[in-house]
């Protein structure tokens, strides 16, 4: 609390302008930019006041920030649905915004990316028992967020 006070303390008008500028860099959630607004020292009602202001004026959008998260996670990170559905969550993303942003994952480059990951560790896999193999590969895949199911169908058939 003692280091809060060292700082000094934004004015509502100058912490729009940074939260502004912040949400401009990349989208943001209002999860981050309320932790942002009380970082440069803001009180609850201001912080409200101004994250209703961000959102008019169109620097927070929860639909367009869960399309941007799904979209990142699949196809720079090859995140499973499982693993980017608890990243929303944590965010307080509504389940509509939820349901819009996992529209982003085409179902087949899912699969298709799954089958590569599967086949890239395959081959980096050292286990030479099948079973411990394919339970290490499925081990991976599931922690990744693919749902376990899919795992092991793509293992079954993949992995020798």
């Amino acid at each position: 609390m003692e280091e809060r006070l060292d700082k000094k303390r934004l004015t509502p008008k100058q912490a729009k302008l940074k939260a502004a500028n912040y949400c401009a860099y990349q989208e943001r959630s209002q999860k981050e930019v309320k932790k942002k607004l009380y970082d440069l020292g803001l009180w609850k009602d201001e912080v409200d006041e101004v994250l209703t202001d961000l959102i008019i004026e169109g620097f927070i959008n929860e639909e367009r920030f869960a399309k941007s998260y799904v979209g990142g996670k699949f196809r720079v990170k090859k995140w499973g649905r499982n693993r980017i559905l608890m990243g929303l969550k944590e965010h307080h993303i509504s389940k509509y915004c939820i349901k819009k942003g996992m529209e982003e994952i085409d179902d087949s480059e899912y699969k298709s990316t799954l089958a590569i990951l599967i086949e890239k560790k395959a081959f980096t896999e050292k286990e030479t028992n099948v079973f411990k193999r394919r339970e290490k590969i499925s081990r991976s895949m599931i922690y990744k967020g693919y749902e376990s199911s899919l795992v092991w169908e793509f293992v079954n058939d993949l992995v020798n």
